[in-house]
């Protein structure tokens, strides 16, 4: 699972703190993504999804842009696959 973000992002901020509450761990659980503008992740974000927008999330064929629905996506996949 890969979060593109970049740090002034409050809707970035967001997704880390919910993911953390979660007890999600970067490096174990997700990967961040370094993509501000003028980066390579940017760029990324707008090939694979099409827009120029994060935080944006790629999970195999799952691919998201609005925080909320990342943290509920992830909040209920946590659910399976620790139920």
């Amino acid at each position: 699972m890969k979060l593109y973000q970049f740090s002034s992002c409050p809707y970035c901020a967001y997704v880390k703190d919910e993911f953390s509450r979660m007890g999600l761990v970067e490096g174990k659980d997700y990967e961040l993504v370094e993509a501000s503008r003028g980066t390579p992740g940017r760029e990324e974000v707008v090939r694979l999804g099409g827009l120029s927008q994060v935080p944006f999330l790629v999970d195999g064929n799952i691919l998201m842009y609005e925080s909320r629905d990342i943290v509920d996506y992830v909040r209920s996949r946590k659910k399976v696959v620790g139920a």
